[in-house]
């Protein structure tokens, strides 16, 4: 598959071959569901469990007497009734680690790489910039018609400059090529790639 490069600023930078097995899949919404639901589950941290009525630490001794207090005849204190006692019907311990083979990760992320090839894909052949403010690149965006949230993928790192520029930008996303995953790729509306993160991503498949 032959995609046009470009340059931040609009101009043409030749073409790239990308691989068919990365970009060139046909999306299955069953598997995408799937990757995104594994992650979304990953990112979740354990519920914590309250204590109950056999785990708080507190005296189980008959406190009052049976008869004459004046009071109801209690005989723990760590009855939820009382402060410090237990939780009642209290929540219970969840962990949320789903596992998913790494056959179905990997081609979850080919997927979602080969749905924005077909709509929302550009490539570009590097970020630097000859003006690395937030309003040049503001401009460089809405002349290339990037509206909406943007997803941008550079190679090892992240280009300095651009990224400083970018991290005001609202909707705009930068990671490195390591850090591509299939949520943050589906939920951009255009996910803008680098030369070397086109290497780096079909490297790291057919490798």
């Amino acid at each position: 598959m032959k995609v046009n490069v470009q340059k931040i600023d609009g101009a043409a930078a030749g073409d790239i071959e990308l691989s068919d097995t990365v970009f060139g899949l046909t999306p299955r919404a069953d598997i995408l569901h799937r990757v995104v639901t594994w992650q979304l589950e990953n990112r979740r941290g354990t519920a914590r469990a309250t204590r109950e009525r056999s785990e708080v630490a507190r005296t189980g001794k008959k406190f009052g007497r049976q008869k004459g207090g004046g009071t109801a005849r209690h005989g723990d204190r760590a009855a939820p009734i009382f402060i410090g006692g237990g939780k009642a019907h209290g929540a219970r311990r969840r962990e949320f680690d789903v596992s998913l083979n790494k056959k179905v990760r990997a081609l979850g992320l080919k997927m979602a790489l080969s749905a924005k090839a077909q709509n929302g894909l550009v490539v570009v052949d590097s970020l630097e910039l000859t003006d690395a403010k937030t309003k040049a690149l503001a401009a460089a965006f809405g002349k290339n018609g990037w509206n909406g949230k943007v997803l941008v993928i550079d190679g090892d790192v992240i280009e300095g400059n651009f990224g400083k520029a970018a991290s005001n930008l609202p909707g705009v996303n930068v990671l490195p090529a390591v850090g591509a995953n299939v949520y943050d790729i589906l939920k951009h509306d255009t996910l803008v790639l680098t030369r070397s993160a086109v290497e780096k991503l079909e490297a790291r498949f057919n490798g």
